[in-house]
């Protein structure tokens, strides 16, 4: 993989007719889809070389499709006890991969956060970003999927997520906002990545108007 440091805000995703799954890793339409670089800490430092990582996009008819591929040169955080049956409410605090995306462009403080952990652990949220707080509703069942695949210096994730309960199935050449992030690590060292960095004081996901863009190609 070719990891060089973040230039672009827009993110291509592909069309896929395959018939592909959370669980098809290394489906070869994965190597159709554009490479997106995940390569710098929110601040926009550049993160270490062993903590880089890389994401593509694709869609269907049915579903919006994301793989993450990252290097693993340090000891995973991950729970002991994996629950894959139901989403895993503080899954953020551990290792995991992250899309925050907004359908509606022109109402990007309304946004879902979808997330997946080495383990195939899984998360989804729908929030509302406020002048004074956020709201976030922890009831929201997208009906995604995820799946992931541990190799050595490498871990593999990917999430399916039901256009349906994104608000419907985009058009070719629509746009969505977007943002793609990686969590690793625990305590003073634990590092979070970002495609857009947020430049925030301290680490924070939630800015919306740093999202970039997901464009739906044909």
């Amino acid at each position: 993989m070719d990891f060089g440091l973040w230039t672009l805000d827009l993110i291509e995703a592909r069309f896929t007719n395959a018939a592909i799954t959370a669980a098809d890793l290394d489906h070869r339409a994965w190597e159709q889809a554009q490479s997106i670089q995940i390569v710098c800490y929110w601040s926009g430092a550049a993160a270490p070389a062993g903590r880089q990582a890389e994401a593509r996009v694709l869609w269907t008819k049915e579903a919006l499709l994301v793989r993450f591929v990252c290097r693993q040169a340090e000891p995973l955080i991950v729970s002991v006890a994996p629950q894959l049956e139901h989403k895993a409410v503080g899954l953020w605090d551990r290792d995991v991969c992250e899309l925050f995306i907004a359908p509606r462009a022109d109402e990007p403080k309304r946004y879902f956060e979808f997330e997946v952990a080495p383990t195939g652990e899984w998360l989804d949220l729908a929030i509302r970003q406020l002048p004074d707080k956020r709201e976030t509703d922890v009831g929201y069942q997208s009906g995604m999927t995820a799946a992931a695949r541990i190799d050595e210096g490498s871990v593999t994730m990917a999430l399916n997520i039901p256009f349906a309960t994104l608000g419907g199935t985009p058009q070719p050449g629509g746009r969505w906002r977007a943002n793609l992030y990686r969590c690793i690590g625990e305590g003073p060292t634990r590092g979070y990545l970002t495609w857009q960095p947020t430049f925030t004081p301290q680490p924070n996901f939630h800015v919306p108007d740093r999202f970039g863009w997901l464009q739906f190609a044909r």
